[in-house]
Parts: structure tokens; sequence; C-alpha cells
């Protein structure tokens, strides 16, 4: 019996992985961070203001990250997550504005 090393692309996707799943936590973090302030949002908007906020790198004073690439597709997944996490909820006859 013989063991072969591990492959490099196993190793390869396995950090992929990790680094999108931290992606999505950093997404899942602003969105209710900004809608705890706002309380109410249109979706669009609260879009925009994520996407800045990665590009920039940080959400007001004392919020710093490591700025990345987001796309609104991303935004809108995490948005998605939470809303069926239980965590934001559709406003009542305006299903376009979520609520933390």
């Amino acid at each position: 019996l013989r063991l072969l090393p591990q492959q490099r692309y196993l190793r390869t996707e396995r950090a992929e992985v990790s680094a999108l799943e931290r992606k999505r936590n950093v997404l899942c973090c602003l969105i209710t961070r900004i809608l705890k302030v706002e309380k109410q949002l249109h979706v669009d908007n609260l879009v925009f203001r994520v996407i800045d906020a990665c590009q920039k790198g940080r959400l007001g004073p004392g919020v710093q990250f490591l700025s990345f690439c987001c796309h609104s597709v991303d935004v809108l997944s995490c948005v998605l997550h939470l809303l069926n996490q239980g965590y934001l909820r559709r406003q009542d006859g305006r299903p376009h504005v979520l609520e933390y």
C-alpha cells in the first residue's frame, strides 16, 4: 500500500471555498450593520451601500476591513440568505423594502 501526496487542486479548492465563506460573512455583517442603523431600506439602496463599503474597505468610523470586489449578485445572495435565516424581513405591501 502506497500513500499518494494530496493533489494540489484539492488544496486550491479548499482555499477558494474558505475565501468565499469569509467574503459571505463580511457581506452578511455589512448588510445587518447597515440595516441596524437605517431600520428599513430599499433593496437597491442597500446593495449600493454594501458595494460602496466593500470598495472603500470601511463602513463609517471605527469599522475598517480589507477592501474587496463584490457584485450585486453577491450582495443579493446574502440578502436572500439572511431573509431565509429570519434576520431580515420584507415590509408588508412593499416587498422591495427590507427591515432588520
